[in-house]
């Protein structure tokens, strides 16, 4: 089956929230009585684990109600369209995302199938009397050592505006300050995914140390407005601007003292503007890409891959048929012949196949345009074909580059390398690109860096990149 990884995991983190998306339903039938109780399972996706929860409760009108909980992710109470029990096979379904799980009851285990937009994917849920707490230790809490502010700032040239949080040290008349910029897909302003919050922790750490802080939801997601679906990396790179215009008229803020910090497609877009906008005094790249955003594919398919156990040989076979798809994504074909084109290629692809493999690969229609609305997406398409380097080239500003060693969506080696050369090509001898041992994609301290891990490790953010960045950035406001 073609298989890609965003190269933030976030835009995954879209299709798994939608697989919990459910309208409101209630269900009287007294067979429901069967599964009353919690429910727990996981669902594998490409190659992260989503923690799933089924729980069955009897209202005082003698009805149950089935509702589902994705722990990892913060979301609980989301209610289904249908739920019924028939014998011994359960069936919940969801109309509005054309999603639905069937499966067999035995003694406290169902074991089933999950289907949403052609993907079907295996879900046994175990019965259990609780769900384990996540530890999320770094989170902070109030009552915080700093001012905290909801504000409000317009792209006006988009029709978006922008919710978000400014972090204010506490008795500083004006302060230097940051902008948060998340990695790919529809992120919030903690930048929240696999059950963690890292821009929650990373702007604790700093406004503690004296820098002021705005995050904020992406365009269509949280509190802000605007459609996220129909954005590239440069559309959002002018939601950027607008903070940055916002953070230089407030009273708080020392305006010649703003920087930009990007996480994964973040540390894309920090150089993009930097590059056009001289008063930028500084950018931090955490785990930005150096490379064109199909070598970061092809590299990060393959290391996930070989993490997870696979083949090498099964590797070379989805990366080459990968490929094919991307060649087309790249090409200025319209939707419609695009689309043609990449069905084509699963065709062939499909007639290669032995009987047994074509089961295995779940090559369903609906999958088949599920795939290729994606790759065909405007940010998808945008991606592939955009090269960091001439903007990189062109930032005069100071530069941090920080990667995690066991990074295997933006690998550290080729990634740094790349940065470090576009920065001194283009005359640039300010800055620092280096990896830190130990760590993953999310600078969490991990064993493998696969993705797998990201939900399972308690830290949110190492401590060591944080004052890494909080003692450079002091650094540079000396200078």
């Amino acid at each position: 089956m073609f298989k890609y990884i965003l190269f933030n995991m976030n835009n995954l983190k879209i299709f798994l929230l939608a697989l919990c998306l459910f309208t409101i339903g209630h269900a009287s039938s007294q067979d429901l009585k069967k599964i009353e109780g919690i429910w727990l399972g996981s669902l594998q996706v490409q190659s992260t684990e989503l923690r799933l929860v089924m729980n069955v409760t009897k209202n005082e009108k003698d009805s149950f109600i089935v509702t589902f909980d994705s722990p990892d992710q913060g979301a609980k109470g989301i209610k289904t369209s249908e739920a019924r029990v028939k014998g011994d096979s359960v069936i919940v379904k969801s109309k509005k995302i054309y999603a639905s799980y069937k499966g067999i009851l035995k003694d406290s285990v169902i074991t089933g199938t999950w289907t949403q937009a052609g993907n079907s994917l295996p879900l046994s849920l175990t019965r259990t009397k609780s769900i384990p707490v996540v530890k999320r230790p770094q989170e902070p809490v109030p009552p915080f050592p700093y001012k905290v502010e909801n504000v409000y700032f317009e792209n006006e040239k988009a029709g978006v505006r922008l919710a978000g949080t400014l972090t204010l040290p506490q008795n500083a008349i004006t302060s230097p300050a940051v902008v948060l910029i998340t990695g790919s897909g529809p992120q919030d302003r903690d930048e929240s995914i696999m059950g963690h919050k890292p821009f929650l922790v990373l702007a604790d750490h700093l406004t503690r140390n004296g820098i002021a802080v705005l995050r904020y939801d992406d365009r269509g997601t949280g509190e802000s407005t605007g459609k996220f679906s129909e954005g590239t990396t440069a559309d959002f790179a002018t939601d950027v601007m607008a903070a940055l215009k916002f953070l230089r008229n407030h009273k708080a803020i020392d305006s010649k003292d703003i920087g930009l910090i990007g996480h994964s497609e973040g540390g894309i877009i920090a150089p993009m503007i930097a590059a056009d906008d001289k008063d930028v005094a500084f950018i931090v790249m955490l785990a930005g890409p150096g490379l064109k955003g199909e070598e970061i594919l092809k590299l990060q398919m393959q290391l996930i891959a070989r993490a997870d156990g696979e083949k090498e040989d099964e590797i070379k076979k989805d990366l080459e048929f990968s490929e094919k798809i991307w060649t087309v994504a790249e090409k200025n074909y319209k939707y419609d012949k695009a689309a043609e084109k990449i069905q084509e290629i699963y065709k062939k692809q499909i007639a290669s196949l032995t009987a047994e493999e074509k089961k295995e690969q779940a090559y369903t229609p609906a999958a088949i345009i599920t795939t290729t609305q994606e790759v065909l997406s405007p940010w998808f398409r945008y991606f592939l074909s955009y090269d960091p380097v001439p903007a990189l080239k062109k930032v005069k500003c100071p530069v941090l580059a920080l990667n995690g060693e066991k990074d295997l969506q933006v690998p550290p080696k080729e990634n740094l390398a790349a940065i470090r050369e576009a920065l001194k090509s283009g005359g640039n001898s300010h800055f620092i690109a280096e990896q830190i041992e130990g760590l993953n994609h999310l600078f969490q301290y991990c064993q493998t860096g696969s993705p797998k891990e990201y939900s399972k490790i308690e830290e949110t953010f190492n401590i060591k990149p944080m004052e890494i960045i909080t003692g450079w950035i002091k650094t540079q406001l000396l200078h």
